[in-house]
């Protein structure tokens, strides 16, 4: 069962909320997936996905790709969601980490924001998102998530037309989650803690 850890309501109502458990229980209007360019979906929270979620939206992706050509770094693409619990999948490409000196950041940044707009596109109110490019692309979880934390506070505090009301961080593993923890008490203070 997923457990909210901590969460903040910014002046506008809107609320941000870490969540400790599996991103494909989460009831949501739309999931974000880690991806890959291809949308090829073999590891990670990707395959957990199309493995939960069936093998739709894996054809969905490959269909996507065919008629767009692959997802560039820091853009995101979406798709239907199959039997799990939300209405979309967006796939979010994030950077490969390589040392920090390849614009990881600023990509990274983009992938979360490019999977904001396309929520806010499609009306949505509520989204989740797991630790883009925090497992098996490298990136550092600890820069991870003051990233795609700030990038969730600046997109729903620069866009009060948006649909999105609530941006949901599902961490899985421990350590993911510590990090997470400690950006989000840096970024918005010790009383954020559920």
């Amino acid at each position: 069962m997923n457990v909210v850890r901590a969460e903040h309501a910014l002046a506008s109502g809107r609320v941000i909320r870490l969540v400790q458990g599996d991103i494909t229980e989460e009831h949501v209007d739309a999931i974000v997936n880690a991806a890959n360019s291809h949308l090829q979906h073999g590891g990670g929270v990707a395959a957990a996905i199309v493995r939960k979620g069936g093998a739709v939206i894996q054809q969905e992706s490959e269909a996507w790709v065919r008629q767009h050509g692959p997802v560039p770094t820091g853009r995101a693409a979406i798709t239907g969601a199959g039997a799990l619990p939300c209405r979309a999948v967006i796939h979010a490409v994030g950077p490969i980490w390589r040392g920090g000196h390849e614009g990881e950041e600023e990509q990274l940044r983009s992938a979360a924001l490019s999977s904001f707009a396309l929520a806010s596109d499609r009306g949505f109110t509520s989204l989740a998102l797991p630790a883009i490019s925090a497992g098996i692309f490298g990136f550092p979880a600890d820069r991870c998530a003051e990233i795609l934390l700030t990038a969730a506070r600046d997109f729903l505090r620069e866009h009060p037309e948006s649909s999105l009301r609530e941006i949901r961080f599902v961490l899985f593993d421990p350590p993911t989650l510590d990090a997470f923890l400690h950006a989000f008490h840096r970024i918005f203070g010790p009383a954020a803690e559920s």
